[in-house]
């Protein structure tokens, strides 16, 4: 094939997976089509300035946004690809109003449009005990998505407390071999955090302790 030739493919097939990529993964173009974060941030920006948020407006947070959290939080690493991750989407206010009475310091769930519960899928767990790192790399991703469009986010902990763990698999009807891990709440903030520069170098060492 000639080297002309050999361009041209290249480029159709450039061309083709370009328009397989969602806008989210652009840098500096994260819902440059009109979502809740306006022009969106690049990946650096969306880290070093991502902030927990307690307090909403009750604006709705729609359904593609949600998707679009979801997506981040699936395309995080896990052991063996695994992706032993299981989500419940929560937009009912007769049950977030019950997840203070689980989780004190997640009371203000019931004031928030939406919550995300990530758990995992033991039935999914290949290589076995590593679903906790891997549904971390998922629920950060998430948190960072959120804040990417706009959002306000955080993350309250279940596992590893058993009483969490198991009131919160009653409230939502959890199957046997799924664990609730985290419950993001999100909405649209009614506060803005400062960011903060959390590198310490004395926690950095270099080829050994």
């Amino acid at each position: 094939m000639s080297r002309d030739k050999i361009g041209v493919a290249r480029r159709t097939v450039l061309g083709l997976l370009a328009g397989l990529i969602p806008t989210v993964f652009l840098p500096g173009r994260a819902m440059a089509q009109g979502g809740p974060g306006g022009g969106g941030m690049d990946c650096l920006a969306a880290i070093k300035t991502r902030r927990s948020v307690r307090a909403f407006k009750p604006d709705p947070v729609d359904d593609a946004a949600v998707e679009t959290i979801l997506r981040c939080g699936m395309q995080a690493p896990s052991a063996c690809n695994e992706q032993p991750w299981q989500f419940v989407v929560i937009r009912d206010k007769a049950v977030l109003e019950k997840i203070g009475g689980i989780n004190p310091y997640a009371a203000y769930a019931k004031n928030a449009p939406v919550s995300i519960l990530v758990a995992g899928d033991i039935s999914l767990d290949k290589c076995g005990g590593y679903w906790v790192q891997d549904c971390s790399a998922c629920a950060e991703n998430m948190l960072l998505a959120s804040h990417a469009l706009g959002l306000g986010a955080v993350w309250t902990g279940i596992y590893p407390l058993p009483e969490r763990v198991e009131a919160f698999g009653k409230l939502l009807s959890l199957p046997d071999t799924v664990t609730a891990m985290a419950l993001l709440v999100i909405g649209h903030p009614a506060e803005t955090p400062a960011p903060v520069d959390r590198y310490r170098a004395d926690r950095v060492h270099r080829d050994k302790w």
